[in-house]
């Protein structure tokens, strides 16, 4: 296969649920359905880590976070992990980046050849709070989460749009010239990442309609795993999102947020289609990983469920079966071999210790013989998680919690938890096993915190982070911080 310009689009915190090509009853995302449809999509698609900070890194690397570090929202990447883009660029290809990185520091190299617009964590330290893993502390960005759910713009929805007014200009002047080797252009919106604040013309799409309520979201539905009421407690989002009106325009803006990344996908992809350079170019879309939106009683993201750490993942182009689904777990490690080798590098040539493989080759109906993880060990939480696919069942194990199993063939939605069911015992011995095999969830878990006991130490100690406040989201570019 010829080599391939490829166009790279990562939206924030997108719920693979919501989206029309998955059949969200009330999603409209018209851009992204035309995506699938010309495409392939793989509906078992997961980051290396449900937040921010380390899925991102994952996704530069191509590695599990054990395998690299940058554990959590206050240890960004710093380029000292070779990346794709580090890879690309060496060979000559041009690699530029255009939005949220959240990477530590700009002026860093992170690999590309230009970073237009970037978004980085604030002053290099991201989200201290969440070096704090025991006792965990009551944070405040919750508050200001319900606060802004609503109509209107915020510094979120006016960066995106510069986002998407800066891809279009390189698409139709950069795009075209030929440099002897193909590029990638890596365009990352922040929305329909918080706050939920969505243009009046998104949100009155949805307000005016039935939006229910969310999943198991009454008290006495709610699974109380204690993982569960680790993150639940320490967010507090049962102190603002306290009444129906409250969840419909959390969900409302939500949505609009939704309908306003697709809107500016269509823009981008337009634009390469005007400037003339579909046919010899491939696009991926993803997202860092999802959002609970209300399910289980839980908003924002750091837990293993469906809604979180599965994400949608799209890849169109030449070489790429058209309107396809593949079912075959993948994992976002496994978008540095694809990008590589759309780019006319062959994967061998970096493999290293990298466990990806060509998500292009897996739409052909390679199959690979390994397991996808995926492990949190930030913010909210006092133990390190731990999630695999095997098969139908999805395991997540705990350092220092009971673990849980679902059958995601009979019971998609997550509803019941096998693991405390004896009939199951030998299936959870068996995925434990292939957890096992990839790595030691209570090193790991040890690493983890000891590197957070350095940070934390480094940052004046617990009280000091607490009273430095709950930052809630990174500022985009140009505008000031809002500690709660």
């Amino acid at each position: 296969m010829p080599s391939q310009n490829l166009l790279v689009i990562m939206s924030d915190e997108h719920n693979p649920k919501v989206t029309g090509y998955e059949g969200h009853p009330v999603a409209e995302t018209p851009n992204l359905d035309r995506l699938a449809a010309r495409g392939t999509r793989f509906d078992a698609a997961y980051t290396t880590s449900p937040v921010c900070i380390p899925a991102r890194a994952g996704f530069a690397c191509g590695k599990y976070i054990h395998q690299i570090g940058f554990w959590d929202n206050a240890d960004a990447y710093d380029g000292t992990v070779k990346s794709w883009h580090h890879e690309l660029r060496a060979r000559g290809h041009r690699v530029v980046s255009i939005g949220k990185l959240h990477f530590r520091l700009p002026g860093e190299d992170h690999g590309f050849s230009e970073e237009q617009i970037p978004m980085h964590i604030i002053e290099g330290k991201g989200d201290l709070m969440g070096l704090v893993r025991d006792d965990l502390p009551r944070r405040g960005g919750a508050k200001k989460m319900a606060a802004m759910a609503g109509p209107g713009e915020s510094p979120y929805t006016f960066y995106d749009k510069e986002i998407c007014s800066r891809a279009q200009v390189w698409l139709r002047e950069e795009g075209p010239k030929d440099d002897g080797k193909p590029w990638v252009l890596f365009v990352s919106f922040v929305a329909p990442h918080f706050p939920l604040t969505a243009p009046p013309e998104h949100f009155y799409r949805f307000w005016n309609r039935d939006l229910g309520i969310p999943k198991l979201y009454a008290r006495e539905e709610r699974p109380h795993h204690p993982y569960v009421e680790d993150y639940r407690n320490s967010f507090c989002y049962d102190d603002y999102f306290d009444s129906p009106e409250q969840v419909k325009r959390a969900l409302a803006g939500y949505l609009g947020l939704v309908r306003y990344v697709d809107e500016n996908i269509g823009k981008v992809l337009a634009a390469l289609e005007e400037a003339g350079l579909m046919a010899n170019t491939r696009v991926m879309y993803t997202s860092d990983h999802g959002d609970n939106l209300g399910s289980r009683g839980l908003w924002g993201k750091s837990t293993m469920y469906e809604e979180i750490a599965r994400v949608p993942l799209i890849i169109a182009g030449p070489g790429i079966p058209e309107g396809k689904r593949v079912a075959t777990p993948v994992s976002h490690v496994d978008a540095y071999p694809f990008i590589l080798e759309s780019a006319g590098v062959p994967f061998a040539s970096a493999k290293d210790t990298h466990p990806g493989h060509d998500l292009a080759k897996i739409a052909t109906g390679f199959e690979p013989d390994r397991t996808v993880l995926s492990e949190y060990h930030g913010m909210g939480s006092t133990t390190g998680a731990f999630m695999i696919r095997v098969g139908r069942y999805k395991y997540v194990h705990y350092a220092k919690y009971p673990a849980q199993l679902f059958d995601l063939a009979s019971d998609p939605e997550e509803t019941k938890d096998l693991a405390p069911d004896p009939s199951h015992a030998r299936i959870v011995a068996e995925c434990k096993a292939k957890l096992l095999a990839i790595c030691d969830p209570q090193e790991v878990d040890r690493r983890a915190k000891a590197r957070q006991a350095e940070l934390l130490a480094a940052n004046g100690g617990r009280e000091a982070v607490i009273a430095r406040g709950d930052l809630g989201f990174t500022p985009a570019p140009g505008f000031a911080a809002d500690f709660q």
